[in-house]
């Protein structure tokens, strides 16, 4: 058995359970006669908890023991899905993983808009983020029926969907390529996209309030790799030496 892919994959579960109930870390922990260090370090994969404990966490959080100890990590590694920001350098780090790990790539955000016949600004404009969502989950279906030997660069906002985010999660070894909001602003005007300040003059302060928004789902990947001051080669080889070690 993967030991670190499970432990990563369990990790994820509990926290995503977690603040899933608007639980705090110290609140959790308390209520389940551990330490919040301990539970942190769980949520973060670095620690191997006894059943004792995992029954303690799974009342908690209102869980079925099993579904914390479903062993799922080795059809997850061969999907990889990247998450994060629009800037983070999904689709760049995803190509060049693709190409190593001889997989296909998915922009998934693209299979939307070929599902709708619409961009995704008009998607947005004429129907809204629960059509828009609703779309999200019908490509994503599509996609995972394709095979698992696959790499998908997700929207920035399918955090923003509880259900499409908690079955990328549940299909994929999920990686947040994080960056500091000046990086990501930065990166996609050096793309072309004049869009993030035309007509937004506090477009800066808007994209960090957004990141703080959404750090906490984020932080529920299986992975997290920061992608500031670093090439898309230097991350995609970043990720690679994680699966390669684990």
């Amino acid at each position: 058995m993967d030991t670190h892919g499970f432990l990563l994959s369990l990790g994820a579960r509990l926290r995503a359970a977690r603040l899933e109930r608007g639980f705090s870390a110290s609140f959790a922990a308390e209520a389940a006669g551990i330490s919040r260090r301990y539970l942190t370090e769980a949520e973060a994969g670095r620690a191997n908890p006894s059943i004792l404990i995992l029954a303690r966490l799974s009342e908690v959080l209102g869980l079925p023991l099993g579904s914390l100890c479903e062993l799922s990590p080795d059809r997850s590694r061969e999907r990889i899905a990247l998450v994060g920001l629009r800037g983070a350098g999904k689709s760049s780090v995803g190509r060049l993983l693709a190409l190593e790990r001889e997989a296909a790539f998915v922009e998934l955000d693209q299979r939307v808009e070929e599902l709708a016949g619409l961009s995704l600004g008009e998607i947005f404009q004429l129907h809204g983020p629960e059509v828009f969502h609703r779309l999200e989950g019908e490509a994503l279906e599509a996609v995972l029926a394709e095979g698992e030997r696959t790499v998908i660069a997700a929207g920035g906002s399918i955090v923003d969907s509880s259900d499409n985010y908690a079955r990328l999660r549940d299909t994929c070894h999920t990686i947040w390529l994080r960056a500091e909001p000046e990086e990501h602003f930065a990166r996609v005007v050096q793309q072309g996209d004049r869009r993030p300040m035309d007509g937004h003059p506090r477009a800066m302060e808007e994209l960090r309030t957004l990141l703080r928004r959404r750090e906490p789902d984020y932080g529920c990947c299986h992975l997290q790799v920061a992608t500031s001051g670093k090439d898309p080669e230097a991350v995609a080889n970043e990720i690679l030496g994680l699966f390669a070690s684990s």
